[in-house]
C-alpha cells in the first residue's frame, strides 16, 4: 500500500470515528438537555420543582421502549428491522426537542388546574427515544470494527457534557449572593428597631431563553441523524465494516445475506493477545465466559448504570451546595468531562479483565459512598476531585463491560442496553422515595458555605 493510500485510509478511518462519535452523541442528549435546563423552566410552569419527579416517572415509564426491543430480539430474531427503529427513534427525538420550544409553557386546564400536558407528553417522547437508544445503538455498531465501539461511548459521553457547556454558557443556575437586610420591631419598645442583614440568592437572567436551548437540542438530534445515514450510506465507510461487504442501505438477499447475518453475530473483536476459545464455557456468546462470570458482568453493568445514572445525580446538588454555588457547578462540569476522558483512555487499554472491572467498581463505589456522606468538614477540592473519581473510574468500567460484550456478538450487545436501562431503573425505585418521599437528604443554601 501506497503513502497516499495509507492517508486516504486513515482520513477515511477518522470521518468513521468521527461520525460513530456524533451517532452516540445523540444517545442522551436531549434528556440530558433537558434536566440542566430545569432552573431556567421550572419558575414559569405551574408544576414547579415537582416537575423533576414527574420527569423521573416519565423517564421509567418510556422503558416500555427498550423492554419491547428486547423482547421482540428474544423471542422472535431477526422481525425487528433494527436501522428503521433506529431512523425512527431519531426522527422523533428531533420533532419533539423541535416542538418543545414552541410548546413547552403551554398549559391546559386538568381536573380543575394548569397542567403542562405538552411539556409532559414531549419529555415522555424524548424519553422513549433516549431509552431504546440504548438497545439499538449499541448493537448497530456492531457493523463496524470493534475501535469504533470505544468512540461510540466517548459520544454518549458527550451527550451530557455538551447540553452542561451550553446551559453554563447560557448563564442556567448562575447565583449572585446579594445582602438583604431586615427591620424587627422590639415588642416592649416600639420606638427601637434592629436591622439585620442576611445573604439572599438571586438567579443570574439567562443569556438566551429556552426556546433558543431547545432549537440548540434540536439539532444536535438532527446531526445524529445525519451521521447515522452517512454511515450507512456513506461509500467510503464501507471499508471501516469488519468483512468489507457493504449494501448502501439495501437489503441483502441470499446465502451473501446469511453470512453476513452469522458473521455479525458470531465474530469476536480480533484480539492477538486472546487464546482461542477451543472448549466454550458456557452458550453465551462465543462461550468465552462462564454463566457465572456472565452473571457478575451484568450484575456489575447494572450497580454502574444505577450508581452513575441514578443514584449520585439525584443527590449532587445536595452533595455540593453546601461547598457553594461554584463548587456544585465545578463538579458537574468536570463529571462530565470525566465521562468523555474515561473512553478516551479506553481507546489506548482496551482491558478485559474482570478483576479490574471489579476493583474499579469497588473504588468508584466507595467514591460514591464518601460522596453519598458528604463528610462536613471537606474541603471543596476534595468534594469536586471525589465527583471526577466516581464518574471516571465508572465510565471506564461501562467501556470494559461494553468491549467484553462486543466481543460476545449482537445479542450479548442487545442484553447489554437492556441491563443498563434495568439498572437506571432500579436506582430510580431506589432514590425517588429516599428524596422525594423521607426527605433523607437536606438541600443546601448556596449563599451558606458553612455546613450544621
Amino acid at each position: 500500500m501506497s503513502f497516499t493510500d495509507r492517508l486516504h485510509t486513515s482520513d477515511m478511518s477518522l470521518l468513521t470515528h468521527l461520525l460513530a462519535c456524533l451517532f452516540g452523541m445523540g444517545s442522551w442528549v436531549s434528556i440530558n438537555g433537558l434536566w440542566v435546563e430545569l432552573p431556567l423552566i421550572v419558575p414559569q410552569i405551574p408544576e414547579g420543582w415537582y416537575l423533576p419527579a414527574y420527569l423521573s416517572f416519565l423517564i421509567q415509564m418510556a422503558n416500555v421502549g427498550p423492554l419491547f426491543v428486547t423482547l421482540m430480539h428474544r423471542f422472535r430474531p431477526g422481525a425487528l428491522n433494527e436501522k428503521a427503529v433506529i431512523y425512527v427513534i431519531i426522527t422523533l427525538g428531533t420533532v419533539a426537542s423541535f416542538l418543545l420550544a414552541f410548546f413547552w409553557k403551554e398549559t391546559v386546564v386538568v381536573a380543575g388546574a394548569p397542567r403542562s400536558v405538552a411539556l409532559l407528553a414531549l419529555t415522555f417522547f424524548l424519553s422513549v427515544v433516549d431509552c431504546t437508544s440504548s438497545v439499538t445503538f449499541l448493537p448497530f455498531m456492531m457493523h463496524l470494527k470493534p475501535q469504533y465501539l470505544t468512540t461510540y461511548y466517548i459520544g454518549e459521553g458527550v451527550s451530557g457534557l455538551l447540553p452542561a457547556l451550553v446551559a453554563l454558557i447560557q448563564g442556567v443556575g448562575v447565583v449572585h449572593c446579594v445582602n438583604s437586610s431586615q427591620s424587627l420591631n422590639h415588642t416592649l419598645n416600639f420606638s427601637h428597631s434592629a436591622t439585620t442583614y442576611e445573604l439572599q440568592a438571586r438567579y443570574q437572567p439567562a443569556k438566551f431563553s429556552a426556546e433558543v436551548f431547545f432549537f440548540f437540542l434540536s439539532a444536535m438530534m438532527l446531526v445524529c441523524l445525519v451521521a447515522f445515514l452517512l454511515l450507512n450510506l456513506h461509500p467510503a465507510v464501507a471499508r471501516e465494516h469488519p468483512n468489507g461487504c457493504y449494501t448502501n442501505g439495501v437489503k441483502e438477499k441470499g446465502i451473501a445475506a446469511q453470512k453476513q447475518r452469522k458473521w455479525t453475530e458470531q465474530k469476536p473483536m480480533i484480539d492477538p493477545y486472546r487464546v482461542a476459545n477451543v472448549n466454550p464455557k458456557s452458550s453465551f456468546g462465543t462461550g468465552t465466559y462462564s454463566w457465572t462470570q456472565v452473571l457478575y458482568i451484568f450484575i456489575v453493568l447494572a450497580w454502574v448504570n444505577a450508581l452513575s445514572n441514578v443514584v449520585l445525580p439525584s443527590v449532587q446538588s445536595y452533595s455540593c451546595m453546601p461547598y457553594g454555588n461554584r463548587a456544585y457547578h465545578l463538579s458537574a462540569t468536570m463529571a462530565a468531562l470525566s465521562n468523555p476522558a474515561a473512553c478516551f483512555i479506553a481507546m489506548f487499554l482496551p482491558l478485559r479483565s474482570l478483576v479490574l472491572m471489579g476493583a474499579l467498581t469497588l473504588i468508584g463505589s466507595a467514591v460514591g459512598a464518601y460522596i453519598m456522606a458528604m463528610a462536613a468538614l471537606s474541603p471543596v477540592v476534595i468534594i469536586v476531585l471525589a465527583w471526577i473519581v466516581f464518574i471516571l473510574t465508572l465510565s471506564y468500567v461501562k467501556v470494559i463491560i461494553g468491549i467484553i460484550l462486543r466481543d460476545e456478538g449482537y445479542s450479548a450487545l442487545v442484553w447489554c442496553g437492556a441491563v443498563v436501562q434495568l439498572g437506571s431503573l432500579l436506582g430510580a425505585v431506589t432514590m425517588f422515595p429516599l428524596v422525594s418521599v423521607y426527605s433523607v437528604f437536606s438541600s443546601g443554601d448556596p449563599c451558606t458555605t458553612t455546613c450544621p
